[in-house]
């Protein structure tokens, strides 16, 4: 059961959003909830996650290093070239470039899984890109828009330590210390995980429910645009690289696929709500088009040599929605 509302991530985000756009008394109110409720999915990406899936980076560490470079490369650019192109304005513009800015999302693993990719890598390069976001994040914010909106870049900085890097680590040493004890509730992270992102949204829907008639349409076509850019970035340089198939699929999915629960977090500390608004929609966009790609993949055989490893038990276990 709990896997199935998992699965059903984006039909709850979407209909819980209609609610908030209609009836934003109940969620507007409650932009405190944020910030806690993302700390409370990257501890539990932490717990569902383990040493041995860090130390997989010795193995392989060309592809982890191009595909985090990728990473917070194209995206970033990507969001910049989208704002040009559609002239957005200065809010909208922020948050649609702090969005790019940030690392990978967790969703990455399970689409990742469902593409017929390489999960593990997939889990080591959303790990390597959260752990070094409380550096990029700010910096490449900064690089961007800095020259246009004020950026805080140490308090910024700071917010990514307390709300990814700090619950992160701590979820890596519960699951270190009390690995055997937490076995038996890991399925349930997932799940909590959908929930929290599926309230974030439904906040930000009813914070901005007054400006969704006039901008909601135009903060779609960027957020398409800009996923669709980083999809086709990512498999393009990957493939560019020689990367094999399952490689080019994987940094594919983790290039287009951002954290944008963080985006909101630290758009609404840092800049606006209207700031916050991409990243909401961005959540339930980038959930349906990986889906999409997927579905589209899975049925697109991968050569002999060219299969990706089989995910362990743990491996599928990491799969959270953000």
């Amino acid at each position: 059961m709990l896997q199935k509302f998992t699965a059903l991530f984006p039909l709850w985000a979407v209909l819980l959003s209609v609610v908030a756009y209609f009836y934003p008394e109940y969620f507007a109110p409650h932009q405190g909830l944020i910030v806690p409720f993302l700390s409370l999915i990257m501890l539990g990406m932490g717990i569902t996650l383990s040493v041995d899936s860090f130390l997989a980076v010795l193995k392989r560490p060309s592809v982890v290093l191009l595909g985090t470079l990728m990473q917070y490369t194209i995206m970033p650019l990507a969001a910049w070239i989208v704002c040009q192109v559609l002239k957005l304005p200065p809010d909208l513009a922020a948050g649609v470039i702090l969005l790019g800015c940030c690392p990978g999302g967790t969703a990455s693993n399970v689409i990742s899984y469902l593409a017929k990719a390489d999960v593990a890598l997939s889990i080591v390069l959303t790990s390597v890109s959260t752990l070094i976001a409380f550096l990029a994040t700010p910096f490449l914010t900064w690089v961007f828009i800095g020259q246009t909106v004020d950026v805080d870049v140490m308090g910024m900085l700071v917010s990514v330590v307390n709300v990814v890097i700090v619950p992160v680590v701590l979820g890596l040493a519960i699951n270190y210390f009390f690995e055997k004890r937490i076995n038996a509730v890991r399925e349930v992270f997932p799940a909590i995980s959908a929930a929290a992102i599926v309230i974030i949204i439904a906040v930000i829907i009813g914070t901005n429910s007054a400006n969704l008639g006039k901008s909601g349409p135009l903060v779609l076509l960027a957020v398409i645009l800009h996923n669709g850019l980083g999809l086709a970035g990512g498999y393009g340089v990957s493939k560019a690289l020689r990367f094999s198939e399952t490689e080019a699929r994987t940094i594919a999915i983790e290039v287009g696929m951002q954290n944008s629960g963080l985006s909101v977090a630290l758009a609404i500390k840092h800049f606006t709500a209207t700031a916050a608004l991409p990243g909401a929609i961005f959540s339930i966009w980038h959930n349906l088009s990986g889906a999409f790609l997927a579905g589209h993949w899975s049925k697109q055989s991968v050569s002999v040599h060219d299969k990706s490893k089989m995910p362990s038990k743990k491996g599928i276990n990491s799969k959270k929605l953000g």
